[in-house]
């Protein structure tokens, strides 16, 4: 087991571990059971079980900063990046992130540092969207609720688990991009 493993891996098996079990499931000695390494390797890479946490949320905060900053930076029109960023937000494909940004957020309910960031990851989300229907000529008032409610819907569905018969999820999601984004 002396194997020396990146900060990175640590930092995604703690992820791993949050989602699976919250943040006090993060402990030292399990995360080097899981890495295949002693715990001396993590001390390699941080001086204590405080500094991983901060840059685990580090980590969150600059992916989730960086994906919506990608997709707008894209090159496209307004209502193109929007109904990306719906289609990139709705899509079921990505159920870890999905657990893991449910996780960071339960965090933030106990841990004044982990709301904070959730925070700033969310004043970022809301100014780049109503940023995105602001470039549709809406006014000010008028984006931002376009920005909030479009949160809310991304954070909303992915709570849900709805699937009646007659239920054609590809069919609402058009339906409800099309009540969200004008065009």
């Amino acid at each position: 087991m002396n194997v020396k493993i990146k900060r990175e891996a640590w930092i995604h098996e703690a992820l791993s571990v949050l989602a699976d079990g919250g943040v006090d499931s993060i402990k030292i000695e399990a995360l080097a059971k899981r890495l295949k390494v002693t715990k001396g390797g993590f001390y390699w890479h941080f001086k204590t079980r405080n500094e991983l946490l901060e840059e685990m949320l580090d980590y969150w905060q600059s992916g989730r900063i960086g994906a919506i900053h990608q997709q707008v930076e894209s090159g496209k029109t307004a209502i193109e990046t929007l109904q990306d960023l719906l289609d990139l937000y709705t899509d079921h494909t990505n159920p870890r992130g999905k657990a893991i940004e449910l996780a960071v957020r339960d965090w933030a309910r106990k841990s004044p540092q982990a709301a904070a960031t959730v925070q700033l990851v969310d004043n970022e989300r809301l100014a780049t969207v109503t940023g995105l229907f602001s470039r549709l000529s809406l006014a000010e008032e008028e984006a931002f609720s376009r920005a909030y409610l479009f949160y809310s819907y991304v954070f909303g569905q992915s709570l849900l688990n709805y699937s009646g018969d007659d239920f054609d999820e590809t069919m609402v999601k058009q339906r409800i991009g099309r009540l969200l984004i004008p065009g």
